[in-house]
């Protein structure tokens, strides 16, 4: 029952994550117009939707795998790409019709390769490393925020999405009980989840400024699978299920071959544009 709970709560993160996604793209490309995006009401109710859908997702990463939370949550990828297109699947192109399925598809064999028992303790170089990744993570910010690329930035909010994943993973193994909230408070883990969570949403909604909700969302979604559970397997000790090492790598491969496909310009609007 807890394990499907716990499902439960990962698919209502993804369509919060979806719903924030649109929200906020509309919010931040009305900023442009007029009123600053802090001041947008739909930017506002995407941020709303945003913190919903994080803590619906911290709740699911308490009984669930880093990768299988983070897999559900990359369903995102194709209710973004069908809300940008009218939500009528025949307006996809084919080839974003088979880029989407290719990185769901990609998503789910990289999930279906973990192990899904956690181990009851991490290793001691797992808070300090973490910690130290989250800082670079925050000197380097500023320069993406001034290159001002729509997916580079997306990058980045999938970086500090993982980044909070992988530190409510690393937190507390067992249950948190109100006894224990006293040392959650002096864990730095927590408070680099706020700043990690912080981060992704910023530059998410710098991204959705210039990109494509779609295409934005389907670099976010792939980053924040596949960087965390890199992470997971080489400091956090999850691990592959054996023989399924082939299959990781293929997910991997499949995943990103179908955001470099969503990523790609569409020729036929381009010809439109010019005729």
């Amino acid at each position: 029952m807890t394990t499907l709970f716990a499902l439960l709560i990962a698919v209502a993160a993804m369509i919060g994550n979806t719903v924030a996604a649109l929200w906020e793209a509309k919010g931040s490309r009305l900023a442009k117009y007029g009123r600053p995006v802090w001041l947008q009401p739909w930017f506002l109710a995407g941020l709303f939707a945003d913190v919903v859908a994080w803590v619906l997702t911290v709740v699911a990463l308490r009984y669930l795998p880093v990768f299988a939370v983070q897999s559900i949550l990359a369903g995102a990828i194709a209710l973004t790409t069908l809300a940008d297109h009218g939500w009528n699947p025949w307006n996809l192109i084919w080839r974003d019709r088979w880029a989407v399925v290719a990185v769901l598809a990609g998503l789910v064999l990289v999930a279906a390769s973990a192990e899904p028992e956690r181990p009851e303790a991490l290793p001691p170089a797992a808070t300090p490393v973490l910690l130290v990744s989250f800082a670079v993570l925050l000197v380097a910010a500023p320069f993406v925020w001034r290159a001002g690329r729509p997916m580079l930035l997306a990058f980045l909010a999938g970086l500090g999405f993982g980044g909070t994943a992988l530190a409510v993973r690393a937190i507390h193994p067992g249950p948190i009980r109100w006894e224990t909230v006293g040392e959650l408070l002096l864990d730095p883990l927590v408070y680099g989840v706020v700043v990690m969570g912080v981060l992704g949403v910023l530059a998410f909604a710098k991204a959705l400024q210039d990109g494509a909700v779609g295409t934005a969302t389907a670099v976010l979604s792939v980053t924040e699978v596949v960087v965390p559970g890199v992470v997971g397997i080489a400091l956090l000790g999850d691990r592959i299920r054996p023989g399924w090492e082939g299959a990781a790598l293929l997910g991997v491969v499949v995943a990103l071959a179908g955001v470099v496909a969503l990523t790609r310009p569409d020729p036929d609007s381009q010809r439109r544009r010019v005729h």
